[in-house]
This record gives C-alpha cells, sequence and structure tokens, in this order.
C-alpha cells in the first residue's frame, strides 16, 4: 500500500496485441500453382479426350432405349363429354374406362418399366409440400399429431387421418392394363420405392386411417390392412417431383415383348388433371447401364469437352504465333507506355 492506504495499480498492463500464430498472420505452407501455358493446354486437352467419348457412349446408350409415350387424357374423353371435361371426371356414373392399343415397334427386353407423366402439374408448391406429417407417417403413437396437414387433418367427426395433408389426398389412381393377343401381361409393383424410404420414412406399424374421409374429394385410396411401409404407390407419389413435368414409376412388365406385337392398354381414366389444364401420359421404357432415355447427359459431356478442346487448340494457335515469355516484365503496362508514369 502507499502512503494514503491505497494499494498500487497493476503495473502489468493487458496487451490488446493479438496472441501469434502462423494462422493469424498467414504464414501457413501453402501451394501456390503457377498455371504456365503447357499446363493450361494439357489440361483443357484431358478433358476433352475424356468427356468427347463419355459424352459419346452416353448418347449411343440414350438412343438403344426403347420408350413408348402415350398421352390419354384427351383420347380418353369421351365426344359428348368433349366440351364440359369437368362434368365427366367429376360425376360418379359416367364411364371412365378407356381402351387404345399400341404396336411396339422394336423388340423391348424385360423388365420394363411403367410410368405416368404429369404436366403442368406442380408438386413443389410451398403450401402443397408442407402439407405432410412426417412423424405421423412413421409413427404409430403419433396418428393423432395433424400438424401442418389442413385441410385433410381431419374428419367431419373430428377423427384424425393417416395419413394426413395434401400430399397423401392427391395420389395418383389412374390404372393401367396390359394384354397382348388376349394375354394379360402381369405388372409388378413391388420394389417400385427407394428403399430408404420404406425403411425410413413409413412405418411399418402405421396403417391407413380415416383416409379419403375428409371434407374433400381426393384420389387414390389406400388398403386399410397394408401397413404404410408395404403401400408403394403412395411412397412413391409422396417424393414430390421438383419440376412441373415429372414422371413416376407404376410398375414393372418382366417378360419381353416382340417387335410388331399389338398391346391393348385398358386404362381407368379417373384423375383429375382437366381443372388446371394439366396433361396424363402413359410411358413405357427399357434401360441401359445410364438408365432411360436421357440425351442430355451426353450432350453435356460432348459440349464441355468440344469446348475443352477448342480451347487447347487455341491456346496452342496463340502460344505457337505469339509466344510470350513467361515472367517477361517489359509485357507490362507501365513498361509497355513508360509515359503513363509522368
Amino acid at each position: 500500500m502507499d502512503k494514503d492506504g491505497q494499494s498500487p495499480p497493476n503495473s502489468k498492463k493487458t496487451s490488446k496485441k493479438p496472441k501469434y500464430s502462423k494462422f493469424s498472420q498467414q504464414e501457413l505452407p501453402a501451394w501456390k500453382p503457377i498455371l504456365t501455358p503447357g499446363w493450361v493446354i494439357a489440361t483443357f486437352t484431358a478433358i476433352g479426350i475424356i468427356f468427347v467419348p463419355v459424352g459419346l457412349a452416353s448418347l449411343f446408350s440414350s438412343e438403344s432405349v426403347e420408350e413408348a409415350v402415350i398421352r390419354y387424357d384427351d383420347t380418353c374423353l369421351p365426344p359428348s363429354h368433349a366440351d364440359n371435361a369437368l362434368a365427366y371426371i367429376k360425376s360418379d356414373s359416367t364411364n371412365k374406362t378407356c381402351t387404345t392399343k399400341w404396336i411396339v415397334e422394336h423388340k423391348m427386353q424385360a423388365p420394363i418399366y411403367i410410368y405416368y407423366q404429369l404436366d403442368n402439374y406442380y408438386q413443389n408448391h410451398r403450401r402443397y409440400v408442407k402439407s405432410r406429417n412426417d412423424k405421423q407417417l412413421w409413427n404409430k403413437a403419433a396418428e393423432g399429431d395433424t400438424s401442418n396437414c389442413f385441410p385433410e387433418d381431419k374428419t367431419k367427426s373430428g377423427q384424425p387421418i393417416v395419413p394426413c395433408g395434401l400430399i397423401a389426398w392427391s395420389m395418383f389412381n389412374d390404372t393401367y392394363k396390359f394384354s397382348v393377343n388376349d394375354k394379360d401381361l402381369m405388372v409388378n409393383k413391388k420394389n417400385i420405392a427407394w428403399g430408404s424410404d420404406k425403411g425410413s420414412k413409413f412405418g411399418s406399424n402405421v396403417y391407413p386411417k380415416n383416409f379419403q374421409s375428409g371434407n374433400l374429394i381426393g384420389g387414390a385410396k389406400l388398403n386399410e390392412s397394408l401397413p404404410l411401409s408395404e403401400q408403394e404407390d403412395l411412397i412413391v407419389w409422396m417424393r414430390t417431383a421438383a419440376l412441373p413435368t415429372f414422371r413416376k414409376l407404376y410398375g414393372k412388365i418382366e417378360e419381353d415383348l416382340e417387335a410388331n406385337a399389338e398391346i391393348e392398354i385398358v386404362i381407368e381414366n379417373n384423375y383429375n388433371t382437366y381443372e388446371f389444364g394439366g396433361r396424363k401420359r402413359l410411358v413405357l421404357s427399357t434401360t441401359t447401364w445410364i438408365g432411360g432415355k436421357n440425351p442430355f447427359l451426353g450432350m453435356a459431356y460432348l459440349f464441355v469437352g468440344g469446348l475443352s478442346l477448342f480451347f487447347a487448340v487455341g491456346f496452342i494457335l496463340l502460344y505457337v504465333i505469339k509466344p510470350r515469355p513467361l515472367g517477361d516484365p517489359s509485357y507490362l503496362s507501365w513498361n509497355r507506355n513508360p509515359g503513363n508514369l509522368k
């Protein structure tokens, strides 16, 4: 203490200088490549050499896919209801069965995948995407939890709907039957959904309850004796699409279809796309090592590979015709125009 009885101030002042580290002082070792003309030309050439063959292989594989696309929302509309499609699709008394024939152009080897395609259908709408309850889909104890599902959350008597929400309620309900030479073609609807969805999102002890018993008329109905994990049509439908035109897997035909065979298709045209100007198509497709018909991937590889080769050739010509020594300071602007420094 000093003579006044006060404690002397701390003689050691707290330093505001940051603690030294190689990170804060930017002294960590780093790799700083120098892009010489040789490296740039070699890189573009390698990309082109790799991408062009991959693109050609992808295009060839895509072209070898046999695919048939049949639009039926217009052809299955009876002439008597051509001017009033809504009355036809909403009426319980109109016959929704439609029969069409399709000739197989080239042999299609099994498995032949059956898709339904919807156009102008916005499954990515924010309110639509949120209209579901994932806890209810997975856990039986949460079947009464219908939050986020309005207006398809409860029945008129207040009972919870399982599965609730607009996505499940609007489930696709058109059906297809195929036959060739009066022989029915079996459609396998097993294993059409993602295994991760069946095992992690839909419970094996959760069963449909009061489904399609709400205030609005919806789409397909569900089998109340099967758990949600086994209702694969529902699982496929509830994986919402990002674009307004999308395809979803309906099933598989597991026998070959010979060329020029006449396939009779019986369609139940139940799903209402007329109200919002949507279109419905039936798609039958084979697959290859790259999947279904998709020329975009091959074209993208060819475009990038071709562009890389173009740049490689351009840089080679530039390097040969007008070479520039690496690191030559005479090319700096102030050395080329010394008068600018005055």
